[in-house]
């Protein structure tokens, strides 16, 4: 299969081609509301591999629907969530395709004055609200991207952003970015298996048991990229030889119930780069396939990757299965973020205590013939987190744990690379101290939702 990508700059490989910011998603049922993503923030580059590693109901996976836009009622994506698609090519795609959904922020950079902004009466949001301390520090990308710009005349159907460039000369746009939270109708279709791709846990419910595999990979490509007929059979055929399908022109023809469970992971993993996504979201594609097959789709992820460089977050349970593949993890509890670190430096030398906890579980990490385990549940957040989550069934926990929410810092000062919501850091400081500086970040955000 022939790939026609433009190759990548220095530049565009070192820029995030997704930004996750403050990202808030919510199910608001009779009893109560569930906070299943609390304030989540991460970055994924291309030809890197992000890992979402946690117990189950940590948020992970709601996390990945609220990329995807496949978050349903009665749960949404709260206003200040922001999800910044940046891939130049997709910016100018959608620049030419939606003129009326373009925004010029150089244009209003004279007009976005942040002290003036957030002083203003109207403006329901404040510094703390984005991530931010003071209101010099925010810029403007991340005020009209969490949905506070209609101050400064952004639409509420305003999804595309220039930063360089002109939108009236898609062809001349440098930089610039897709606001994912503000997509729907065909914005959100374009983006949706054209531009970011999904691979489910459980490949049966990705297909339908009666259409062939070759028709459904063929029904992408037909919305996606305007195949059919004899072109669209040889294409469908072409990307089940590429997922390592012997005899892909016969198997085109068949069902879903004629496969093996290797073979119908791999079938959903061709339907899902038949659009030649830049952005692959795996959630738990191998909890279902024994070790050999998993170990399998493991190594044809990783080859396609390097083939296609493409960006993926890779969700699940298995921190073996996070050791193989990841670059970077980002370790989930009940809805928040609580470790940050390169995959060798998580695994090297773990910060957060429950982090630990689940390294510790795995077999043939400790010695002994018992394994250790992390007593209790991961609590359902049901209310706004104003302590450690995870501190009823933290071996680490002091009384501060219980009053105050602890904020995502680095576990050394100046290690931005390695970070971890945690009062025992950063590790230098005298825990009172880390405290008190965990204890200012909360009165400060507290202080900006009363106001």
């Amino acid at each position: 299969m022939s790939l026609e990508r433009s190759p990548r700059t220095t530049a565009e490989r070192d820029e995030p081609i997704l930004e996750v910011r403050n990202l808030q998603t919510a199910f608001f049922t009779e009893k109560e509301t569930i906070r299943a993503v609390d304030d989540v923030s991460f970055d994924i580059r291309p030809g890197e591999t992000v890992g979402i590693v946690g117990e189950s109901g940590s948020g992970k996976s709601v996390t990945a629907r609220s990329i995807m836009g496949l978050v349903d009622s009665p749960g949404r994506i709260l206003q200040g969530s922001s999800i910044r698609f940046g891939h130049v090519e997709t910016v100018r795609e959608y620049a030419e395709a939606f003129p009326n959904r373009t925004v010029d922020l150089e244009s209003l950079r004279a007009e976005y004055d942040p002290n003036d902004f957030f002083a203003r009466a109207a403006v329901d949001v404040r510094p703390t609200d984005l991530g931010y301390e003071r209101a010099d520090d925010v810029p403007l990308e991340d005020v009209v991207a969490a949905g506070y710009g209609d101050a400064l005349g952004v639409g509420d159907g305003d999804c595309v952003f220039v930063t360089d460039g002109s939108p009236e000369s898609p062809s001349s746009i440098a930089d610039g970015f897709v606001e994912l939270t503000r997509l729907d109708g065909e914005a959100q279709r374009r983006m949706r298996g054209g531009r970011i791709a999904m691979v489910f846990q459980d490949p049966l419910t990705s297909l339908n048991p009666v259409y062939t595999v070759g028709n459904q990979i063929k029904e992408a490509l037909r919305l996606h990229q305007g195949l059919r007929g004899e072109a669209a059979t040889r294409e469908a055929a072409e990307l089940l030889e590429d997922v390592g399908i012997p005899d892909a022109r016969r198997r085109v023809n068949e069902y879903p119930h004629q496969f093996s469970g290797g073979m119908r992971q791999r079938a959903v993993i061709a339907m899902a780069l038949a659009c030649e996504p830049e952005l692959l979201i795996c959630d738990e594609p191998t909890t279902a396939l024994d070790v050999t097959i998993q170990a399998q789709i493991l190594d044809l992820l990783a080859e396609l990757q390097e083939e296609r460089d493409l960006a993926m977050m890779f969700i699940t349970h298995d921190m073996g299965v996070i050791a193989e593949i990841s670059h970077r993890v980002n370790v989930m509890y009940a809805g928040e973020v609580v470790e940050t670190a390169g995959v060798n430096d998580l695994f090297a030398d773990p910060k957060h205590p429950y982090t630990r906890g689940l390294l510790q579980s795995i077999p043939g990490r400790q010695e002994g013939d018992r394994l250790q385990t992390i007593e209790g549940n991961v609590p359902t957040p049901n209310q706004p987190a104003t302590h450690c989550r995870f501190a009823p069934r933290c071996p680490k926990a002091f009384a501060d744990c219980e009053a105050v929410h602890p904020a995502s810092v680095p576990v050394e000062e100046g290690a931005t690379d390695h970070t971890a919501a945690c009062l025992l850091y950063p590790e230098e400081l005298p825990t009172a101290e880390a405290v008190a500086r965990h204890r200012r970040r909360a009165d400060t955000e507290t202080r900006g939702d009363t106001e």
